[in-house]
């Protein structure tokens, strides 16, 4: 009985982090590709693509992970959300083959340099743009027939929006990483930007919030009924807190430039760390608000769980691959620690 109840709660919790580790580092190098319009210079853009390109490939890995552990130890959930969220899983998938592909080749061309830079920006806000569109759908629900049939039921003003919002949040991530990888005229326009796209986030956090509160009644007695919700409470105003210190060191990053003064290593790394504090609180809450809910109000991750031997057949692999997925993503960071300017040289 607790092997049965134990695994699968194990794979719940392994799929929220790996979940939870793709958006935190793929996120900021989509961030980098939305953010690629914003910056005009060759020299500008590659900047860009050098700040990731020890990383991005092993940041994606924690996607197939995710979608291994989803078909493998949640077969009933996977089927679900793939036939309600086709369109958008597919879209997404296009993109980042137009991002890779377009990574891959912007360096070895010289004319075509041009429709590159546009296949990188593109697929990067189209991929960011399905995964906000597919989290509006999984916060605001779905009825039960649509599961089963072919319906747009996904695409709502809703999930618009929150399709912009986690664009605007990867591309806050992105600047708090350039922030931290570079130097001058770069650092500066990334924390500025930063400041923009922070706002925006927040506010985004808060109708999100609100919506939700308003819309599902058992998310809200969640929240607001019972001796817990004193401790869900620590998550918003963690989370405005985080944010004000981060609003404050990318002024501070400004203001330093700007004043041509040595800017600590303490404000050039903190704000990236607040912006992934921040993207840990949004999942933190969600979490609490959907639990046990795979598709909310629909399937449950014991209702939608493989049989015990399957799950328990797949531990073995989990247990080698989840460290090795783990040394490969922190192999790519620890060769990469300085700032791209550092680096140059390899290229």
């Amino acid at each position: 009985m607790e092997l049965q109840i134990g695994l699968p709660l194990f794979y719940f919790l392994l799929l929220g982090f790996a979940i939870l580790m793709y958006v935190l580092l793929d996120g900021f190098d989509l961030g980098i590709g939305i953010l690629y319009p914003w910056f005009n210079t060759d020299a500008e853009h590659d900047h860009l693509m050098r700040s990731i390109s020890h990383v991005w490939d092993g940041n994606e890995t924690w996607l197939v992970f995710g979608g291994v552990i989803l078909f493998g130890a949640f077969p009933l959930a996977y089927a679900s959300i793939a036939s309600l969220l086709y369109l958008p899983i597919m879209l997404m998938l296009i993109g980042l083959i137009f991002r890779g592909v377009a990574f891959e080749y912007r360096f070895k061309s010289h004319t075509s340099k041009i429709w590159w830079n546009r296949a990188f920006a593109i697929g990067s806000s189209l991929a960011a743009f399905c995964q906000g569109l597919m989290l509006g759908v999984l916060v605001q629900g779905v009825d039960a027939d649509s599961i089963a049939s072919s319906s747009l039921q996904w695409l709502t003003p809703f999930s618009l929006f929150t399709g912009l919002a986690v664009m605007a949040g990867y591309a806050l991530l992105g600047c708090t990483y350039l922030t931290m990888k570079s130097r001058g005229d770069i650092q500066q326009k990334a924390a500025r930007y930063g400041q923009r796209l922070l706002l925006f986030v927040m506010l985004a956090m808060l109708l999100v919030s609100l919506f939700t509160l308003y819309k599902q009644p058992e998310i809200r007695e969640r929240w607001f009924g019972g001796a817990h919700s004193l401790i869900l409470m620590l998550l918003p105003l963690m989370a405005i807190l985080a944010a004000r210190l981060l609003f404050r060191d990318l002024g501070r990053v400004q203001r330093q430039f700007a004043a041509e003064a040595d800017i600590s290593i303490r404000h050039e790394s903190r704000p990236f760390w607040l912006a992934a504090s921040l993207f840990l609180l949004a999942f933190a809450g969600l979490v609490a608000g959907l639990f046990p809910y795979l598709l909310p109000h629909q399937i449950s991750f014991y209702t939608a769980a493989a049989p015990d031997s399957s799950l328990s057949f797949m531990l073995p692999g989990v247990l080698i691959f989840l460290p090795l997925i783990l040394a490969y993503t922190l192999w790519g960071y620890h060769i990469f620690r300085g700032k791209v300017e550092d680096y140059e040289e390899g290229y």
